[in-house]
């Protein structure tokens, strides 16, 4: 694997090229103003080229709650009626004062340069933005969806520190989405090769997994299938745990044990069998689909996280353009019967969420979590939780 080694390398070093991010940030920002699916839910922070250099980079400050302050998301608003974050889309960052602005003093360090913006608090300070989870991650699956099926252009590192959540006026949440430094360009062939592979996960259709994950030098299509799901997929022949657990039941605990172990240790072999076809994009996707899951297990999954994947990556195909018209309605009809397949996956989502509510269970995230944990064991590997988050 050490020829994927130099691409890695190239990301990584493009993200200490603050000009480089800059660019990133501004393209992003335009992708989102046209798409009126999200340009009312993400901000992208304003870039100040005058005052940014390869080394340096100034942008907007955004008064916002960091992800992972779950109270600071969801407890009350004391802000005041229509009003939103300071900054958020036509609130001031300062509200009116009658008091007269103090004189600064002639000591730097006795300035006050950033001021205290914490009326929306309350008088006690134990108020929040009063927004949704499910609201806030609902946002940031869209997001991250449109941009791997939609634009081919992805951000990814988005850890818990690279997302800001602001509450805007009308009391909906906006996600401010930071530190562009590494992205990812798909071309419209990989974007909806891409898309198709999604979809076909979503429906089990096996030849068309198998068909995609070939052309990427993937002889081990049911175990790649996993990792992208990030739970185990259980539509395929049998080389994942689920379907190689039926075909071993019964037998003692070392022979099966053995038995996954030499699969698994074949499948890892077959998994990069053409290995100059292998897409290196898959790597940093699969990075941005891992913190994503992170993301809403750390919330308490309040949303049906592949589904929402699923449903861009179908209407994305749905909507992909220079094509005949009878393409065009069998593009259409082909999502319409995706939507009907995804309200199995809602039914499982809801059954989930019901077990979490009646404390008998975990959120859907959590489960999905443990059933890898499971098939990793079976297959001979511990996984280490930690070694995935952002």
């Amino acid at each position: 694997m050490y020829s994927l080694v130099p691409y890695i390398t190239e990301r990584l070093m493009l993200e200490t090229d603050f000009q480089n991010e800059a660019q990133n940030s501004e393209k992003m920002a335009k992708y989102i103003a046209a798409e009126p699916r999200l340009r009312d839910r993400v901000h992208i922070p304003r870039v100040y080229h005058e005052l940014s250099s390869k080394r340096v980079m100034t942008a907007e400050w955004i008064e916002g709650v960091r992800l992972w302050d779950k109270d600071g998301i969801t407890k009350p608003w004391h802000g005041g009626w229509r009003r939103g974050s300071p900054g958020c889309r036509g609130t001031p960052l300062d509200p009116p004062s009658s008091k007269p602005s103090p004189t600064p003093a002639p000591d730097p360090n006795h300035e006050r340069l950033k001021p205290s913006r914490t009326q929306w608090k309350g008088p006690q300070g134990d108020g929040g933005l009063g927004v949704s989870l499910p609201q806030v991650m609902q946002t940031m699956t869209d997001l991250f969806s449109a941009q791997m099926f939609l634009w081919g252009f992805v951000h990814c590192d988005p850890h818990p520190g690279n997302i800001l959540i602001r509450r805007q006026p009308s009391g909906k949440s906006e996600l401010v989405l930071l530190d562009h430094g590494l992205y990812i360009d798909m071309s419209p062939t990989f974007r909806l090769q891409y898309a198709r592979f999604w979809r076909s996960l979503m429906i089990f259709d096996n030849d068309a997994i198998s068909e995609i994950a070939k052309s990427w030098g993937i002889a081990a299509p049911d175990i790649f299938a996993s990792a992208t799901l990030m739970r185990p997929y259980e539509g395929g022949d049998g080389s994942t745990a689920a379907g190689l657990g039926k075909e071993l039941k019964g037998k003692e605990a070392q022979e099966r044990a053995y038995e996954m172990q030499m699969r698994m240790r074949s499948g890892i072999k077959k998994l990069l069998a053409e290995e100059e076809n292998f897409p290196r994009e898959l790597l940093f996707l699969g990075r941005n689909l891992r913190i994503v899951q992170g993301n809403n297990q750390f919330l308490g999954s309040p949303v049906n996280r592949i589904k929402i994947t699923g449903t861009w990556a179908s209407r994305a195909l749905a909507e992909s353009r220079k094509r005949s018209w009878n393409q065009e309605i069998k593009g259409w009809w082909d999502h319409a019967k995706f939507k009907v397949v995804m309200f199995g996956s809602d039914l499982i989502f809801w059954w989930a969420k019901l077990k979490q509510w009646a404390g008998q269970g975990m959120g859907m995230e959590d489960e999905l979590e443990g059933k890898m944990k499971s098939m990793a064991k079976d297959f001979g590997v511990d996984l280490n939780h930690g070694v995935f988050e952002g």
